[in-house]
């Protein structure tokens, strides 16, 4: 077992009773695990923390106390405060079986050469070919790029990026995109963490948000969800592909238009 996962093992170990579903716990339990474990201490807390909100499954020491068709997740409650809530299992996944839309590629050459990762090649190819405007049938502009904040009951937050846009009726709306590449998986943490900080700072807009991740390097999957009662939930889910203009054939845009897809 991994230093990480034997000291958030022990933060869980210490607070749950067996019985609740929602198990408080403060950033300097770290210290204090690592230290009773005679652990060095991590250099960065936050990485922990990071790591089992958004990269790692929980030790199976954690996982296995989860009832039946729920899981354990760490949610901020506030600065430097945390709680293991246990909620119904959710994995947002990419359908295997849904159609590809075939979009000319936009994305410039010099920014596909350069992009330094996953996540910023997938932001950049999003953003250059206004797939949440076709995704969305709205107009959107890209406000910030890793919008780092803080929200009132949740503590820290960061969002990949977050657009604004507008409709035909006028209507506006936010955007809170997250981004994930290659196997990463989209996390439900994070989509709960963007609703509730559009809902603090654009409380005049309509949030609505999207997801997206790489199925391959030229084909991209949005998904736009919502909350329902603590669950995260599908709303919609498309498939571009990315081609070459001359790629577009007649029968791919006959296609699109009898059956209204795209």
């Amino acid at each position: 077992m991994s230093r990480y996962a034997k000291i958030i093992s022990r933060i869980f170990a210490t607070r749950y009773d067996g019985r609740s579903r929602i198990v408080p716990f403060e950033r300097d339990d770290i210290i204090t695990a690592a230290s009773d474990l005679g652990l060095n201490r991590p250099s960065n807390l936050g990485d922990v923390l990071y790591s089992y909100r958004y990269r790692r499954d929980l030790p199976k020491e954690i996982s296995e106390t989860a009832e039946d068709g729920h899981e354990w997740i760490i949610e901020g409650r506030g600065d430097a405060l945390y709680e293991f809530r246990l909620v119904k299992k959710s994995r947002i996944l990419p359908n295997e079986s849904l159609v590809q839309t075939k979009i000319p590629d936009a994305t410039p050459q010099i920014v596909a050469m350069h992009s330094l990762s996953d996540e910023q090649a997938l932001l950049a190819k999003v953003r250059y070919n206004r797939l949440l405007d076709v995704f969305l049938g709205i107009v959107t502009y890209s406000l910030q790029n890793h919008l780092r904040t803080k929200v009132k009951d949740v503590g820290q937050v960061e969002i990949d990026e977050i657009y604004a846009g507008v409709d035909k009726h006028g209507r506006q709306y936010v955007i809170p995109m997250q981004a994930k590449g290659g196997n990463d998986q989209l996390s439900v943490v994070q989509t709960r963490q963007d609703l509730r900080c559009c809902a603090e700072k654009f409380p005049d807009l309509i949030c609505r948000a999207v997801s997206a991740q790489f199925i391959s390097d030229d084909v991209i999957v949005l998904f736009e969800l919502v909350e329902d009662d603590f669950e995260i939930k599908l709303v919609e889910e498309r498939h571009y592909r990315l081609v070459s203009g001359e790629q577009v054939t007649p029968a791919d845009l006959r296609s699109y238009r009898s059956h209204g897809r795209g």
